[in-house]
This record gives C-alpha cells, sequence and structure tokens, in this order.
C-alpha cells in the first residue's frame, strides 16, 4: 500500500489538501462542461449522428487510455510537483486550441483540443489521486477523496451554467431552435453559426492564463512532493513472489470496475441534456439536468465524509452504493420517460462513493507496483469514452430510454466487485 506522509506539520498537510482540492476543482470544470458541449457543438457544428455528437466525450476521455502510462514515465522522471506544472500547462494549450478551432469552426480541431486536454488530465490524475490516498492513513482514504469528489462536483454543478452563461447568449440561443427547426439555412445559417461558435473563445482563453499561473503557485508552493516508486522500491506488496502487477487480481478486476463505474456515471450525465429534449424540453430547461445529478453526487460525497469510516466502512459503502445504482438503473428503463429522468438524476447518489470505495480496495498492498498499478486505475478513466461511444452508437438504432439498458451490465458488475471480487487475492 501508499506510504503515508503523515509526520508533516499541520499547516502544510491543509495547504496540501487545498491546493490538491483545487486540482480536483479544476478537473470538475473541464470535465463535466462536456455535457453542455455535446449539444451545443451537435448545432454548431452539424452533426447528424449519436456517434458524431458523443465523439466530443470520446475525444476527451480516450487520452487516458493513451497517455496515462507515458505519463508514469514522465513522473518518474521530472517528479510529481513538476509534473503538475506540465500538465497545467498542457491543459492550457489544450483550452487555446478552442481560438482556433472556434474561428475555423472546425469540429475536428475542437476534438484535438478536448483529446489535449484529456492529456493533461492523465497526467494530473496519476498525480492527483496517490497523494491523496498517501497524505493520510489508509483507513481513511474514502474519506479524502470524498472531500476532493465534493471540490470536483461542485465544478461539475457550475460547468454547465457557467458556459451557458458565458458562452450561449440569447440570440445563439435562437439561432440554435431555427437551426434544428429548419428555418436557418444556406449562407445565412452558415454565417449564424460562425458567429456563435465564436462566444467559446474569451471564456477558453481566460481559462488558460488562470491555469497557466495556478501551475506555476502550485510548483512553488511548499507542498511536500513524493515518489511513490522510491517509497516503495524496498517492498513487493503482498506477497514477494508475484513478478507482474497483473498477478493481483483485485486490482486488474478493480480498474474492471472502475471502467464501468466512471463510463456509466458519464451516461448519466453527458447523454442527460438530450434525453431531456428527446421529451420536448428546450435547451434552457435541459441544461440544469446535469446539475441536478452533480448534485446528487456531492449529496453523496457529503455522507461519505459525515459516515467513512466512522459508521460504515469503505466496503459496506460500495455495496450499498452499488446494489442502489443498479436498482434506479432498472427503473430508467421502466418508468415512463418523465419519471425515467429523475431515476438517471438520483444516480448520483450512489455514484459519488463507487470511486472512492473501488480506489483503496483495489491499490492495497502493491508495494513496488503502486506507480503502474496507479497507472491502471487512471486508464479506467477511459470508460467515460467507450461507454458514452457506444451509448451514441445505441441511440442511433433504438430510442435513448431503452439505451439506457447499458447502465444494467455495469452496476451488475460493480456488485459482484463490491462483494467478492476485491477479496480475489490469487487467480
Amino acid at each position: 500500500m501508499y506510504p503515508t506522509v503523515s509526520r508533516q506539520p499541520k499547516r502544510q498537510y491543509y495547504l496540501s489538501l487545498a491546493l490538491l482540492g483545487c486540482l480536483f476543482f479544476i478537473f470538475g470544470l473541464v470535465s463535466w462542461v462536456n455535457s453542455i458541449l455535446v449539444p451545443y457543438f451537435k448545432v454548431a457544428c452539424e452533426l447528424t449522428s449519436g456517434v458524431q455528437t458523443y465523439l466530443v466525450t470520446f475525444a476527451f476521455y480516450i487520452a487516458y487510455l493513451v497517455m496515462t502510462v507515458p505519463a508514469s514515465y514522465l513522473l518518474r522522471r521530472v517528479g510529481y510537483k513538476r509534473g503538475t506544472l506540465i500538465g497545467l500547462w498542457i491543459m492550457a494549450a489544450g483550452a487555446l486550441l478552442f481560438w482556433p478551432a472556434a474561428l475555423t469552426r472546425t469540429y475536428g480541431m475542437f476534438l484535438t483540443a478536448l483529446f489535449t486536454i484529456g492529456t493533461a488530465l492523465a497526467i494530473l490524475q496519476s498525480v492527483a489521486n496517490p497523494f491523496v490516498t498517501i497524505i493520510g492513513p489508509h483507513e481513511s482514504a474514502a474519506k479524502r477523496i470524498s472531500v476532493m469528489g465534493i471540490c470536483n462536483k461542485f465544478a461539475g454543478i457550475i460547468a454547465p451554467l457557467l458556459f451557458a452563461a458565458l458562452v450561449i447568449r440569447p440570440e445563439d440561443r435562437q439561432i440554435m431552435q431555427m437551426a434544428e427547426s429548419g428555418l436557418l439555412t444556406g449562407s445565412a445559417l452558415e454565417t449564424a453559426l460562425d458567429e456563435m461558435i465564436r462566444g467559446v473563445i474569451v471564456p477558453y482563453v481566460s481559462l488558460a492564463a488562470l491555469l497557466f499561473l495556478f501551475g506555476i503557485l502550485f510548483y512553488r508552493s511548499p507542498i511536500r512532493d513524493i515518489n511513490p516508486d522510491r517509497d516503495n522500491q524496498t517492498s513487493a506488496g503482498n506477497d514477494a513472489d508475484r513478478r507482474s502487477v497483473w498477478q493481483y487480481p483485485y486490482l486488474v478486476l478493480g480498474v474492471a470496475a472502475l471502467f464501468a463505474h466512471l463510463g456509466s456515471q458519464q451516461i448519466s450525465v453527458s447523454t442527460i441534456i438530450g434525453y431531456a429534449q428527446s421529451m420536448g424540453m428546450s435547451l434552457d430547461a435541459a441544461q440544469v439536468f446535469p446539475s441536478y445529478t452533480l448534485a446528487c453526487i456531492l449529496v453523496g460525497y457529503l455522507s461519505g465524509v459525515i459516515l467513512i469510516p466512522r459508521r460504515i466502512t469503505q466496503q459496506q459503502s460500495l455495496v450499498i452504493c452499488t446494489i442502489l445504482g443498479l436498482l434506479l438503473s432498472v427503473l430508467v428503463l421502466v418508468l415512463p420517460e418523465k419519471a425515467s429522468i429523475w431515476s438517471l438524476v438520483l444516480l448520483g447518489i450512489p455514484n459519488s462513493l463507487i470511486y472512492a470505495g473501488i480506489w483503496p480496495l483495489a491499490i492495497r498492498g502493491l508495494g513496488r507496483f503502486t506507480s503502474i498499478g496507479s497507472s491502471l486505475l487512471v486508464m479506467a478513466l477511459c470508460g467515460n469514452a467507450v461507454l458514452s461511444l457506444l451509448y451514441g452508437v445505441m441511440t442511433d438504432h433504438m430510442s435513448l430510454q431503452a439505451s439506457y439498458w447499458l447502465l444494467l451490465p455495469c452496476f451488475a458488475y460493480m456488485v459482484f466487485y463490491a462483494l467478492y471480487g476485491y477479496r480475489i487475492e490469487k487467480w
């Protein structure tokens, strides 16, 4: 398991938590805005299929699969603090790419920008998650992760609303409605969409400047650098005879559980605006649903901070949340549409503590394989990309509500891991 950095002064400990909280806030701000980028780009870039539309999510999260292992090598070479600086500056570069993408209204360039931001997050998640686990006692790791989750999901609550307020002006909403209804065509449509899409330039350029400055602040802060590989190089983990990280079944099964969790959570948040619009709601009315979902997640995180480990253990909370998630997924499918959307919103409550429950159970006792194990868990964030795109494919062939059956196998597997999979020590 990770060593803890518990001997540091309290002031430094709380400063570390505060800056890590800022990192998780940034993660939420740039990640959860995708839920409104999906319908926004659908109109602005004239996308015609579900697959095209959900390439926004795919391009963003597939970077975790492609770039996490290179990120782990980068962190070994430059250290965690310098790695954080590099990650934030790469994210700033991705935000700046929105400028030329908007000027040319090129969907491929927007996807490149989102992949660049995802690459930065692959580096930053590889730093932040181990740091949160290491910085205090292992038995309260889920509690600290819950605190970080509050920062992340609070950003997620305001991100769609902030984007809508800063980018989608009243005239833009009118353009979107006219474009979707076919009232705007030809050169008039092209001119209107060109003007609309340029609304992203100022917010994303401003974000790039803030990321650049925060990178410098974090690097120059008194936070103690960490190096799990160095600290664990003499430890073989639970068993000295294991020669590969793949010989830890509970880790491998945990990676799959995290993949299923993150993908299903992304589906419940990023698709809910389209689901609401399919019932006849306007974008103004539909855009608040991701914030409702993330508010439920925030409630779940607050309960985790209060209850773990004082009232229930990490594993017990994982069992409760996965079973509740499975039941709500069934309700999404069987209830009438206007009721089922609220089951989708309520999925935020069990989704809140699943990540915090899986991570400590999967990463425990890995010894010198801790760093690569952490990288594998971070790679599981590509579940956001794969399952969202799969949902997009399904919506091209069946109703939006029927496509949510994809949630059932995800939650069923998470129930298996919570009850049994985490205890498997040998294949």
